[in-house]
């Protein structure tokens, strides 16, 4: 008899946690019927979908990047991202041959244009990259860029290497732009 009295307590237990358990489900199912907006909100969340901007290419001069084999530039939403510009006329030759401040300065008159096509300004310049044959020569006129990024200068890298393009080019830039809505 008392193996039944054990047995019938540990069935009502049983009984007891599987009730409490089960009402404690449907409360919380209960719950988030009760509040239609916030699970309208998550399926609006869940369901929404970004489309992709479609790229926007812009060629500096079209005839000699056709010739070379790629775009100047391309944005994508509010994100731009302009190819290496060097310092070279229309028609690809070299400027300012042995002359790093004015390559410098023609390589980023370059990118001004650049800019200034989608809007953008040097201020919007979140990466810089910068690659020269001679890092002592570029060390030695980097503080024409103060006048450049007047309120904060881009991440980036400074890289020396073997050669450029063109023979003489001593400086290729390349950067990327973001402009917040």
């Amino acid at each position: 008899m008392k193996k039944r009295t054990i047995l019938n307590k540990h069935l009502l237990l049983l009984f007891g946690v599987t009730f409490l358990l089960t009402f404690s489900f449907l409360s919380c199912d209960q719950k988030e019927k009760e509040n239609p907006k916030e699970m309208e909100k998550e399926t609006i969340e869940i369901t929404k979908t970004e489309v992709p901007e479609k790229p926007e290419y812009f060629l500096l001069r079209p005839e000699l990047e056709k010739t070379y084999g790629y775009s100047h530039a391309v944005k994508i939403g509010n994100d731009l991202k302009i190819s290496g510009a060097v310092s070279m006329d229309n028609d690809g030759n070299l400027l300012a041959e042995g002359d790093m401040r004015q390559q410098m300065k023609n390589v980023y008159s370059d990118l001004e244009k650049i800019l200034k096509h989608y809007g953008y300004s040097f201020d919007d310049v979140v990466v810089e990259n910068v690659y020269t044959t001679n890092m002592a020569k570029f060390i030695e006129v980097s503080t024409f860029r103060d006048s450049i990024y007047k309120k904060q200068f881009p991440t980036g890298t400074w890289l020396e290497v073997k050669g450029l393009a063109l023979p003489g080019q001593l400086i290729e830039i390349d950067m990327e732009a973001h402009k917040s809505e």
